[in-house]
């Protein structure tokens, strides 16, 4: 039995909160982080940005099997709770360890998107999931914009207004989810989900090595991508002189790319069923975006590989979940994105980890502006690691290329 009315555009609203919150920390906590009040070292800040997805590695499965066993709204509740501690701990910070401990409680309770991923799934036939996961990548680009963009207003106010917006808004948020949001996964099925929502279900009836390839693609893509969370502000700052709103700015730019293209062009290219094609177009994309980006000469040029870098990740993420999803019956629909979200955390987590290593030990304290043979150690430090990022997405593609397509789907996949 279906809910008595659609949740899709409840979840829409609870991914896009969720995401404006977390885009009003991105471009603000490298900068915020490696600033007099802490001065972190490039081998900090990579961990500091890092382990929220660290801990969500452990977490994101346990959130998924939870949701299985006693639904997913008290699973999205308790996780938009806990990001509020995270962001509300980050804002009184006056030592390094309390930046650590705000992001480590923001990531143990960091399950909303596998969740919402997990509702979409619930209510949605298995040929619309890309096009319907589409519609959580919508909501990120939607947050991207107006995060970003207010994070830059608010650090004008004080380095912590941010974190407590994004605190605030998370608070609001779980008071949307409950006491708007259906349940998606009604008890009836939940008993199921107890015996059979297991591993052995997940990569069962052929699909292994196509599972597995998707899972292996989602990691070497994440952490490419991954590189751009700890250095885009940073780089911005160091190459163009940008203060945090202009960089702020940016990412709003990036956000209304994205929203073009999962909200616009993707569902128009998933109507034509080539859901392979459009994920290798985009890790294409992704790859040759992070390999141009730091190698601009100017800002036009700048925001052209931003745009190919948006075009490429929105057309990437959601469709290799959708692909996913196809194959796995409505029990397991818990496990499979928690699976995937693992493989996307450890990503987040390794992309900032490896992103930092080409960066000279001194880059928090060095002068700024930038000049002369400093300048072209850290240019040089950031080239480095723009174009491992790119060779990880690279490797992705591959692994995309390789994909063979289950025959039929599972006979649980029928729309109930």
């Amino acid at each position: 039995m279906q809910p008595s009315r659609s949740p899709i555009g409840i979840i829409f609203l609870t991914v896009f909160i969720s995401m404006v919150g977390f885009g009003i920390v991105i471009p603000v906590l490298p900068v915020y982080a490696t600033s007099e009040r802490f001065h972190l070292g490039p081998s900090q800040l990579g961990w500091l940005v890092g382990i929220f997805s660290l801990v969500q590695l452990f977490f994101a499965p346990l959130f998924g099997k939870l949701s299985d066993r006693i639904g997913r709204k008290p699973v999205l509740l308790l996780s938009v709770i806990g990001s509020a501690v995270g962001f509300f701990v980050i804002g009184l910070a006056d030592a390094p360890w309390m930046l650590f401990l705000g992001r480590i409680i923001d990531g143990a309770s960091g399950g909303n998107i596998a969740t919402a991923q997990a509702c979409i799934a619930d209510v949605t036939p298995p040929e619309n999931r890309s096009k319907a996961m589409g519609i959580i990548g919508a909501a990120f680009g939607l947050g991207f914009i107006m995060g970003p963009a207010l994070g830059g207003l608010l650090a004008t106010v004080s380095p912590q207004a941010p974190f407590y917006a994004a605190g605030i808004l998370s608070i609001l948020n779980a008071l949307l989810i409950w006491a708007r949001l259906p349940e998606t996964y009604p008890a009836e099925k939940r008993g199921d989900a107890k015996t059979a929502a297991t591993l052995g279900e997940v990569f069962g009836e052929n699909r292994r090595v196509f599972i597995l390839l998707l899972l292996v693609a989602s990691l070497l893509s994440t952490t490419g991508f991954a590189f751009i969370h700890v250095l885009f502000a940073l780089f911005c700052g160091d190459h163009f002189g940008w203060t945090i709103r202009e960089i702020s700015y940016s990412f709003a730019f990036v956000g209304v790319l994205a929203v073009l293209v999962q909200g616009g062009l993707l569902r128009r290219l998933l109507k034509r069923n080539i859901e392979k094609q459009v994920a290798a177009a985009g890790a294409f994309c992704l790859a040759v975006s992070l390999f141009w980006l730091p190698r601009v000469s100017g800002k036009n040029a700048f925001l052209g590989s931003c745009a190919l870098m948006a075009l490429g990740n929105g057309l990437l993420t959601p469709t290799l979940s959708g692909m996913a999803s196809r194959f796995v019956h409505g029990s397991a629909q818990g496990r499979l994105m928690g699976l995937l979200t693992s493989a996307g955390s450890l990503g987040r987590f390794l992309g900032p980890a490896l992103a930092v290593i080409p960066l000279p030990l001194a880059f928090s304290t060095l002068s700024r502006p930038l000049q002369g043979e400093l300048f072209d150690t850290v240019q040089t430090g950031y080239l480095t690691s723009f174009s491992a990022g790119a060779a990880l997405v690279a490797a992705s593609l591959a692994c995309v290329l390789l994909l063979k397509l289950p025959t039929q789907q599972s006979a649980g996949q029928e729309r109930e």
